[in-house]
């Protein structure tokens, strides 16, 4: 991984591919790893993706799933934080659990050894089982954690520019430049996400222009070799 083994939508660099392997059915589907800062627009890239028929398991339905009701995950938070953290039907309290992680980060360090081991594990698994050509796996703090995301193949990220990250938080959830800077300043810097990328889709315009740069990028990756 990392952007001197990749390139940039922009570069006019070919990756040339061998057209027997080509033609070879995948032991294993290409694991590309989608990640970006929040307000990136990585959502709208994953739909995208998704439209053309590629897999795309994203770690925050993970992240729910792994703590439904009857799951060892939730079973953990409760004997770490007491039933009190369940609502009336049973599920994790949400609204209730954010606020008392937030103010207290020992907290914050305890509910993520319980939960982030097992998106990590919920994602390995769903990627081994790909047989096609590639998956994609939506990591939006990869670049925080990305010593346990080794084994992707790739690395694609979706960039803008902080001013555009700015504004895109204070119309999407309503909330003051203050408080979208700080979200901001709780992520990786973008030069950390940049120096893990292979590829780079920069959202910093209409979203409608991300249709032919996906549409590029997902014929370079029917394009590489079959991964071994």
């Amino acid at each position: 991984m990392g952007r001197r083994n990749g390139e940039n939508l922009s570069s006019h660099n070919r990756i040339l591919a061998s057209t027997s392997k080509a033609r070879q059915a995948p032991e294993r589907a290409r694991v590309i790893a989608l990640t970006g800062g929040v307000a990136a627009g990585k959502s709208a890239v994953a739909r995208r993706f998704e439209a053309l028929g590629i897999p795309v398991h994203d770690a925050d339905v993970a992240a729910r799933e792994v703590i439904e009701p009857g799951t060892p995950g939730l079973a953990a938070v409760v004997d770490a934080f007491g039933s009190d953290v369940l609502d009336a039907s049973g599920r994790l309290d949400r609204p209730a659990m954010r606020q008392r992680v937030f103010a207290d980060p020992a907290a914050r360090r305890v509910l993520e050894a319980i939960i982030h081991p097992r998106v990590r594990q919920w994602l390995l698994d769903r990627a081994r089982a790909e047989r096609g050509p590639y998956c994609l796996l939506a990591i939006p703090l990869l670049a925080e954690n990305i010593g346990h995301y080794r084994w992707v193949d790739r690395v694609l990220l979706v960039d803008a520019p902080e001013p555009v990250q700015i504004a895109r938080l204070m119309a999407r959830d309503r909330i003051d430049e203050t408080l979208a800077r700080r979200m901001l300043a709780h992520q990786a810097t973008r030069a950390e996400r940049l120096a893990l990328a292979d590829d780079v889709i920069v959202n910093d315009g209409d979203e409608a222009a991300l249709d032919a740069a996906v549409a590029a990028l997902h014929q370079r990756y029917l394009s590489l070799p079959i991964p071994s």
